[in-house]
């Protein structure tokens, strides 16, 4: 759950834009922000210890500063997975329209965004075993060919690509440095179902760092070889001309559907845990308990599934992946560092048993204030409009956050 969350349609996405931004550098860039996000993992690892139910963040938040503070870290991230869910999608056809031109932008490209958004959601509803069945083909489906990509392309790096080169000037790359990032979120949302996973305070910690250190050994090598190997100018699917050079005239063809098989196990994973988070938040009685409602004969969160649907069939139709996933990275930092803040109070409530099975962090909370620095950093790369965007979204959470105060108290 954790490799599905992390490697989705952001590798497929970012390569030939971060060889635009950083030339041979970019691979080196990989590298770093790498390790800079494994001081947001790693804490999140440590809180993950502490909690055996679900939630997540939204567990974490809420017992540190209250149901409020709660309830808005939960609304951040949901709405970074349901940018994430709508910007995947619009990758998914960016890469299909090199086998049909049908699908670039308009209405066929709308009623096919419309037909998958419905699918994954009736799937979900159907139950939850079909749902990880699905994610679990398709994480193997996606993640063989990227390793295949490495080792056919490992012969071709001159040995000077794998000495970091000079620092490219970065300046006015704020949307490239949010779409790295957003290559390596996604981890947070196998927290949100603790309560479904087998001892999750000890096997979730290791998975997020375990995953962390793979991804980002995979997305390093992966950016090395496009920079040896791949031509420019790739547009909109980088990999396409990659697997083309490597394999053939096939070859192309073959990432194709490589790229799409990862874009849908991606986003049947968001559709999983994303619905959880706004159960769980109608658990907590943050959101009405509309939300909460469980179908009679599958048990699973219906209504938020048929909620968030609607919200990413209206995103997916109107936004571009770029703009959708930096919005969403957007939300997902300001909850990241939230949540990270919350730490040394999780601690201080907890027992000293709890304290002394907890996940360590080496130097006390000098990882964790790093994690929230990375977090800053990275709000700090986001245009106006994404902000504007972010808070209209914050806007409508308040919103049912206060009308459910209201129905309560009219209870």
């Amino acid at each position: 759950m954790v490799l599905n969350g992390i490697i989705g349609a952001g590798i497929f996405g970012l390569p030939g834009r971060l060889v635009d931004a950083a030339g041979d550098f970019s691979p080196w860039l990989i590298l770093i922000f790498g390790f800079l996000t494994l001081t947001v993992v790693w804490s999140f690892a440590a809180l993950s210890s502490y909690f055996s139910d679900t939630g997540g963040p939204i567990k974490y938040v809420s017992q540190a500063y209250g149901p409020l503070m709660g309830f808005q870290t939960g609304w951040l991230l949901y709405i970074g997975r349901i940018a994430a869910f709508a910007a995947n999608i619009n990758l998914l056809f960016d890469y299909g329209a090199y086998l049909w031109h049908g699908v670039e932008p308009g209405l066929i490209r709308n009623i096919f965004i419309a037909f998958i958004v419905v699918s994954l959601t009736a799937i979900n509803i159907y139950g939850v075993r079909r749902a990880i069945g699905a994610i679990s083909v398709l994480t193997y489906l996606k993640l063989l060919p990227l390793i295949l990509l490495v080792l056919l392309g490992l012969s071709y790096i001159p040995a000077e690509n794998w000495v970091p080169g000079d620092i490219p000037n970065l300046d006015n790359t704020g949307a490239v440095v949010l779409l790295i990032f957003f290559a390596f979120t996604g981890f947070e949302s196998a927290l949100a179902s603790a309560g479904e996973t087998k001892n999750a305070k000890k096997t979730l910690p290791i998975a997020l760092l375990i995953i962390l250190v793979f991804s980002t050994i995979i997305y390093f090598l992966l950016q090395l070889v496009y920079v040896s190997v791949a031509p420019p100018n790739n547009g909109d699917a980088p990999l396409v001309e990659l697997g083309r050079v490597l394999m053939g005239p096939m070859g192309g063809t073959f990432i194709i559907f490589v790229a799409m098989f990862s874009i849908l196990g991606n986003v049947a994973g968001i559709v999983l845990f994303a619905s959880r988070s706004s159960f769980a938040m109608a658990q907590e009685g943050t959101l009405p308990m509309w939300f909460g409602k469980v179908h009679e004969k599958y048990y699973t969160p219906s209504n938020s599934l048929l909620f968030q649907g609607g919200l990413v069939l209206i995103l997916a139709t109107t936004g571009t992946f770029v703009y959708l996933a930096v919005a969403g990275t957007l939300a997902r930092m300001i909850a990241y560092a939230i949540s990270i803040s919350a730490l040394p109070r999780v601690r201080k409530n907890a027992t000293e048993e709890e304290r002394q099975n907890a996940f360590k962090i080496p130097g006390g909370y000098i990882i964790p204030v790093i994690g929230i620095c990375v977090c800053i950093f990275a709000m700090t790369q986001s245009e106006l409009r994404n902000w504007i965007y972010l808070f209209s979204f914050v806007a409508l959470g308040t919103l049912l956050y206060l009308l459910n105060n209201k129905i309560k108290k009219g209870d």
